[in-house]
């Protein structure tokens, strides 16, 4: 049975592929698997300038999940350029996942990424403070999201789709508004604001003190989200979170979800993401049904 998927213009071999921050750049994962059998290769998120991140400890577990203080620590647009020239070789989707202080620098990092040819999606993080308007996060304001979707949009030509932050008061509202503005996709969704506290020594565990929460717990939260915001918007979603087998998956397929992105469970599993697209496959086959056929056909 066929797996392809189409998100936008482009056509994924499948729906799997990594979340942005779990697989590196792709290449670190070579030899746990062919990454031309991948739906598409998502990148840990680069920004204009070169990012040092946030002070150790800067990961721990907990039941459920993780949580993890990287604070976005990335190689900058310009070397990161170079990574870009060595996925050329690769015969899947390449999408990239940037971010920026200012509306400024999502512009000029998004019209550098547009350039390349390697890249053929732009996935957009706007989990990110605002410096400009007092450190607001421009993914929990519906204005900010609009104007900073519009302003992007309109400086590229390849698809542009919005990674959304869960700890916007209204997530149906924030989808709404970055469809409204240009978004060709969603992803649904970021990482869920957290923290741990070592009882003995009365200490927060990570050295920033608050991280992102993600992992298996989370997934009946996201699966709500994805749910709520498929019934609301025309444009492709693709579900993120809590994703550990093949079951996971197809709960997000069934509310709706086009493609879906793995995250934690890469650290767990790091060949995860080719078991689910065998999985797939052989479910498909037992059930003599299409992946199209699967999407969306949750019974109310």
């Amino acid at each position: 049975m066929p797996t392809t998927v189409t998100i936008g213009n482009l056509k994924l071999k499948n729906p799997f592929m990594p979340a942005s921050g779990t697989f590196g750049s792709g290449l670190e994962y070579t030899h746990f698997g062919d990454l031309n059998c991948l739906g598409a290769i998502v990148t840990k998120g680069v920004s204009l300038k070169p990012k040092i991140g946030n002070k150790p400890p800067r990961i721990c577990e907990v039941p459920g999940g993780m949580l993890n203080s990287i604070g976005l620590e990335n190689i900058g647009i310009k070397e990161f350029l170079k990574v870009l020239d060595e996925l050329l070789a690769f015969d899947t989707n390449i999408v990239v996942n940037f971010f920026g202080n200012t509306p400024d620098e999502y512009v000029e990092v998004a019209k550098m990424l547009d350039k390349h040819n390697a890249v053929d999606a732009l996935e957009m993080n706007i989990s990110c403070p605002n410096v400009k308007e007092g450190g607001m996060c421009f993914g929990t304001n519906k204005e900010l999201v609009y104007k900073l979707v519009k302003d992007v949009k309109k400086h590229i030509k390849k698809n542009l789709w919005v990674k959304l932050t869960p700890n916007a008061g209204n997530l149906v509202d924030i989808a709404k508004s970055a469809e409204s503005a240009g978004a060709d996709a969603l992803v649904i969704a970021n990482t869920y604001t957290a923290m741990r506290v070592d009882i003995k020594t009365k200490k927060p565990v990570l050295g920033n003190i608050i991280g992102g929460f993600s992992g298996p717990v989370l997934k009946p939260i996201t699966l709500y989200h994805v749910y709520s915001i498929v019934r609301e918007v025309k444009i492709p979603v693709i579900a993120c979170g809590g994703i550990c087998c093949l079951e996971d998956a197809l709960e997000y397929f069934i509310v709706g979800a086009k493609a879906v992105q793995i995250g934690t469970a890469n650290f767990t599993n790091p060949g995860i993401l080719w078991d689910l697209i065998k999985e797939l496959q052989t479910y498909l086959k037992i059930k003599n049904t299409s992946l199209s056929g699967l999407i969306g056909s949750l019974e109310l």
